[in-house]
């Protein structure tokens, strides 16, 4: 019996050790973070960076993966499929606690189905509207909406989009619908606004803090508590003259579930190391964001927040009636 036991504690640890010299050994080839959403927009932008400063602290090439469709929910749902052996994961944002209410029938358990690394940074928003659109200042811009609102467009880059989630509580804020015209991303969204084809846009600084700069879009607020150094003459919606609106699109990153505990901790504290990057400082800086703070670039600090944001969201949306599905 002894001899018995003893041969299936052998092969116990046998099986095990493949697995635990994996995650000894890892990284041992090239790691895919998917970005659910078009190359070239703000959380495209954001991983890039990030990615960049991680292959030099994993020594192995991060790679990004663009991944779009259904309001980042193809991407999302991919990697919830994957091995879960840390060569495959998910940056998103916002959108991942929304997704939730969004739509009805996911084919994966928002909270449930991934491991969490951590907290990446949180993007503020700016109101904005194509250059030569009349209103001055917010109040009037939000004065001009109540009275066209048949009219007045806002653009957004599609369902679930920060886009399309900064717009849905500008209109519950004014207390007016407007007409929505959503896009199949980003750029082409803030091309039709450049070009006055709609009227206005609420969009993640990373996307509009250049074309604010450069005079082709008009700015009428940023949507975090204090004004941004990188956009320092545009007032905080709260200055402007719409209390308590504050928006912010955080984002995370992901493993599918089942990714052993010692990958994630080295993904966490690699994510880490490229958030104090000076390269990533500055560049997040220039972009109007900041890096999360180490506390927040962890495992337990992401799955709380993703908890607390789908149950902040659920209702908005559900008073909104807007579903994807």
């Amino acid at each position: 019996m002894k001899s018995l036991l003893a041969s299936i504690a052998l092969a116990g640890a046998a099986f095990a050790l493949p697995h635990a010299a994996s995650a000894q050994t890892y990284p041992e080839r090239t790691i895919t973070v998917v970005v659910p959403f078009a190359a070239g927009g703000p959380t495209d932008t954001v991983t890039r960076l990030v990615a960049e400063s991680m292959s030099k602290d994993l020594g192995q090439q991060v790679i990004v993966e663009n991944v779009g469709g259904a309001g980042g929910t193809l991407g999302a749902g991919r990697v919830a499929q994957a091995d879960p052996d840390g060569y495959t994961l998910l940056l998103h944002h916002i959108g991942m606690s929304t997704s939730a209410t969004l739509y009805r029938k996911l084919p994966y358990d928002t909270l449930n189905a991934f491991e969490y690394i951590g907290l990446v940074t949180d993007v503020p928003m700016t109101i904005v509207a194509r250059k030569d659109l009349e209103p001055t200042d917010l109040k009037g811009l939000i004065e001009y909406a109540k009275a066209n609102a048949d009219t007045v467009t806002v653009a957004n880059a599609g369902i679930g989009a920060a886009s399309h989630l900064c717009g849905m509580m500008f209109m519950s804020a004014i207390e007016t619908p407007l007409v929505t015209v959503p896009y199949k991303g980003t750029g082409p969204a803030m091309t039709d606004l450049l070009g006055g084809q709609v009227d206005i846009m609420c969009d993640q600084t990373t996307n509009t803090t250049k074309q604010i700069q450069g005079g082709t879009i008009k700015a009428y607020a940023v949507t975090s508590p204090a004004r941004l150094d990188v956009l320092p003459d545009v007032p905080t919606a709260e200055e402007a003259g719409l209390p308590g609106f504050q928006v912010g699109i955080w984002h995370g990153l992901y493993a599918p579930k089942g990714t052993p505990a010692e990958i994630t901790e080295r993904l966490s504290k690699s994510l880490q190391v490229a958030l104090k990057d000076p390269n990533v400082v500055a560049r997040f800086a220039e972009l109007g964001t900041a890096p999360s703070p180490e506390a927040d670039a962890t495992p337990a600090a992401l799955k709380a927040k993703l908890e607390a944001e789908i149950a902040r969201w659920k209702p908005v949306i559900e008073a909104a009636g807007q579903y994807a599905d």
